[in-house]
């Protein structure tokens, strides 16, 4: 990581909007990015104003978080509908996947660029009193929902504001985004690139990302478009009361699983582990952090492995964090090469041996940089088997491998964020 340059910065404080619908007190691993951007950007010379949702049903809320928003910054709150203004918010009972993506299939043939347009006239109406008086300097749209590009996009033409995207997912090239017809996909496409065309940055978070934005909009140039991944904050892992069970060899994944991203494999191969090493069971928990399917709990009892298993429930951040700490093994499953995790890089920043499930590609890279990683395919239960196998010799000799530090700088969530406050500081409108 290069030096920080600071004459780039701003002398004195400028005020950047931020159109982030999820945001803080929402949970899950959504608001993470932009949270940490907004905690970390007053130390580079940018003064955040959100502009956020209020009174959204959600699956999971996270209080705590809240803590870490400076006292300079300004947030406002804006309901996406009449009705949702007087409707308190609450956690949202999480759906089943297949009901999900057909309710997602409904919305995306009625709503364009997605379900959350709505909110588009009541965030403007507000952005306009923010921009009236804070003096806003440059506009900084986080997506998803795209509706928040189509806001920054409004205010950037009207007032004469410069704007930067955000990408946490890919818009029109994301292949798990259902199009109805192929109308729905070119009025997509016309409404990214009208978005692409004017704003100043796009930012996203890998090189295959970039690579898909240049392909597709070829009046981009290569610095059109900046990486900036996602990351872990090193002030999240101070001060956390963890205990380690130096007994139990601990495997624990944090996060939500989906019907294409299962722990089935793993679970399956546990089971054939533990009859090669019946001792074992008493030496080994299986640790699920957050969410869980009711699809997904079977297969811990389909599998035969519930006397091993410790599901914690949704947790807040700093719960969740405690819970890596006091772990030997970090596992995730992935099936395509095209999602990039936010949890991933909490596992780097927790300094421990990562188990990765999945195909070779730009996340077996980055466990393969860490130097504490084991790399083997989703499904291929046999092969998990022998290196959960590996895992547990290894750990019964003391002799787990510890991760390159050096390499978790990289993504230390500060870092990232003074690239970011640079690229507003060269964009800005002075």
């Amino acid at each position: 990581m290069s030096e920080l340059v600071d004459d780039i910065f701003p002398e004195s404080n400028l005020n950047a909007l931020v159109i982030a619908y999820y945001f803080p007190p929402m949970g899950l691993s959504g608001v993470q990015r932009t949270l940490k951007f907004v905690k970390y950007l007053p130390d580079f010379g940018w003064n955040p104003v959100v502009l956020t949702t209020e009174n959204s049903d959600y699956y999971a809320y996270d209080d705590t978080l809240l803590e870490e928003i400076p006292d300079i910054v300004k947030i406002f709150k804006v309901p996406e509908s009449k009705r949702k203004s007087k409707i308190k918010s609450k956690p949202r009972k999480f759906p089943n996947y297949f009901k999900q993506r057909i309710g997602a299939a409904i919305v995306r043939f009625f709503k364009q660029p997605d379900s959350k347009i709505h909110w588009k006239k009541f965030a403007l109406k507000e952005a306009e009193k923010i921009i009236q008086e804070h003096d806003i300097k440059i506009i900084f749209a986080t997506a998803p929902p795209f509706t928040s590009f189509l806001i920054a996009k409004e205010l950037s033409e009207k007032y004469d504001i410069p704007f930067v995207i955000d990408y946490r997912d890919n818009w029109v090239d994301n292949p798990f985004h259902f199009y109805p017809t192929l109308w729905h996909k070119n009025y997509n496409i016309e409404l990214e690139k009208s978005v692409l065309t004017v704003s100043e940055r796009a930012f996203v978070i890998t090189r295959y990302a970039k690579e898909l934005l240049l392909k597709r909009y070829r009046f981009l140039s290569h610095d059109d478009v900046v990486i900036l991944p996602h990351g872990y904050d090193p002030e999240d892992f101070v001060n956390i009361p963890a205990t380690i069970n130096t007994r139990k060899l601990v495997f624990t994944h944090s996060g939500l699983f989906q019907d294409d991203r299962t722990p089935k494999y793993f679970l399956k191969a546990i089971n054939l582990f533990l009859k090669d090493y019946p001792d074992a069971t008493d030496e080994i928990e299986l640790r699920f952090v957050g969410l869980m399917r009711p699809s997904h709990t079977r297969l811990i009892k389909r599998y035969k492995v519930a006397n091993i298993c410790t599901l914690t429930g949704y947790l807040n951040h700093k719960e969740a964090v405690q819970n890596l700490i006091e772990s030997n093994v970090l596992w995730l499953t992935v099936n395509d090469t095209i999602r990039t995790p936010g949890k991933l890089y909490e596992y780097i920043g927790a300094m421990k041996p990562i188990l990765y499930l999945g195909p070779q590609g730009q996340i077996s890279s980055i466990v393969k940089d860490t130097k504490a990683g084991f790399i083997v395919d989703n499904k291929k239960v046999k092969e998990i088997s022998s290196v959960v196998k590996k895992i547990y010799l290894l750990w019964k000799d003391s002799n787990l491998p510890e991760p390159d530090k050096d390499n978790a700088d990289n993504y230390n969530r500060k870092h990232i964020t003074a690239q970011l406050a640079r690229q507003l500081s060269l964009h800005s409108k002075m």
